[in-house]
């Protein structure tokens, strides 16, 4: 039985030009139309939680009906933006346009203190020494 030979490609065969990952395709133009003109845009963070407050209207676009369809929970402007495969730039536009509709609602997320209460750390303390 012999091996299966490889062919090698002619140097004049050209490869029809590939997207950078399977399925997905660039479309500049579509992020114009999703982001609108470029006006005034909310002050938002990578970190900034966003919550739907409402239903999606009929008249809502895909990208906003998708984005109120995720945010049942908060979820951060950055995991949206994954999310939706949306770069955070035409993310903050569309949540901007979504703000002033109150259609969403944006927070701060909740920091953490770096250091506990002195005094939950000594209750703690004296509880485990009652053990």
């Amino acid at each position: 039985m012999t091996p299966p030979q490889r062919q090698r490609r002619h140097p004049t065969e050209q490869r029809p030009p590939q997207s950078p990952r399977p399925g997905v395709k660039k479309n500049p133009e579509r992020l114009f139309v999703v982001a609108g003109k470029d006006g005034e845009r909310a002050e938002l963070d990578l970190v900034t939680l966003i919550v739907a407050s409402a239903e999606p209207p009929p008249s809502a676009a895909p990208e906003q009906t998708a984005l109120l369809r995720l945010c049942t929970t908060p979820l951060s402007v950055a995991e949206l933006s994954a999310y939706l495969n949306l770069p955070f730039s035409t993310m903050t536009v569309l949540l901007t346009d979504m703000l002033t509709a109150e259609l969403v609602t944006a927070r701060d997320p909740i920091v953490r203190q770096a250091v506990a209460d002195r005094s939950l750390l000594e209750a703690v303390m004296h509880g485990l020494q009652r053990l």
